[in-house]
């Protein structure tokens, strides 16, 4: 790879929007470029689910097999990097990597995901994606009628308690300091028989990131099975951002509904996008990406 060499899309990300996103427009023969830092938010999480024919595997599993079916397309070239910048010029984009060397392309992708801002509560890095959970959907399943909390306050305790009702009865909400619920709100988890603990965490008690005790400051624990605890969030990178790409209320990259972004030119696809974060939906969205992307430019070339 040089400094000069150009292509017709850059996919920056390379897990499964990333990959979709190639694949899609590899069968478009375009020339594509996929730079890949090798570093996916999902990297400690076991086991998979609610994507069809692959439930179950790990994400490194699903991860390898897709990047091995991409690379029979001659046309897709795979770097492994970091994108640090990105500049808009009169052809296209350029985008510079963290060794200062610079690639072109006529459309950008950006699929790179999002970070996810832990706690200061010891342990809880470590069960994050094994025990310590985000979505009932890809996990609930396989924690069903244990002994399960929810990190959370307020507004977002309170509606992803009901939720979570739906895989276990023996459920536990820890606010981590005084609860923000209404008189209303208490008196319904109350009637449903779940507890609402408002002392302060210190601790995660786990083993190899299996959960077994929620620690307390004052000494105290109680024995819990798995954790779900929503986070807050930061894109991962900030490229789409300096380039011009609108950013919504709640944080994520704003697309329409082929992934485009406010930009002419760069699409965004996956956990940077949505709140639905699932294998099966990051995948649907960079196929949907990649076909947008390689249209746009199939009728540009027309002439």
């Amino acid at each position: 790879m040089n400094n000069i060499e150009r292509f017709d899309a850059i996919i920056v990300g390379g897990s499964y929007s990333g990959l979709a996103a190639a694949m899609a427009m590899g069968r478009a023969l375009m020339q594509v470029l996929v730079i890949d830092s090798e570093k996916p938010c999902n990297a400690q999480t076991p086991h998979s689910h609610n994507f069809l024919t692959q439930d179950g595997n790990t994400p490194a599993g699903i991860a390898s097999l897709a990047k091995e079916q991409v690379r029979q397309y001659p046309n897709v070239k795979f770097m492994k990097g970091l994108a640090t910048s990105g500049r808009k010029t009169e052809d296209g984009f350029e985008i510079k990597l963290e060794t200062d060397e610079i690639v072109k392309g006529s459309i950008v992708i950006f699929a790179t995901g999002i970070r996810d801002i832990m706690p200061d509560i010891d342990g809880f890095s470590e069960c994050w994606g094994i025990s310590v959970i985000h979505c009932p959907y890809c996990h609930g399943y396989e924690v069903r009628n244990t002994s399960t909390g929810i990190l959370a306050n307020g507004e977002q305790g309170y509606e992803f308690t009901k939720l979570i009702s739906n895989w276990t009865k023996d459920l536990t909400l820890f606010t981590n300091g005084i609860a923000s619920l209404t008189h209303n709100q208490l008196d319904l988890l109350n009637k449903n028989k779940i507890s609402v603990v408002e002392k302060e965490i210190k601790a995660l008690e786990h083993t190899n990131g299996q959960i077994s005790e929620v620690i307390f400051t004052d000494g105290t624990h109680r024995s819990m099975n798995a954790l779900y605890a929503p986070r807050p969030f930061e894109q991962h990178c900030t490229i789409p951002e300096s380039l011009g790409c609108e950013i919504t209320s709640e944080g994520y990259i704003k697309t329409d509904g082929f992934q485009q972004t406010s930009v002419s030119g760069i699409y965004a696809c996956g956990d940077n996008t949505t709140r639905t974060r699932t294998v099966a939906n990051a995948v649907a969205m960079g196929t949907a990406a990649g076909m947008a992307a390689s249209k746009k430019l199939i009728l540009e070339q027309f002439k």
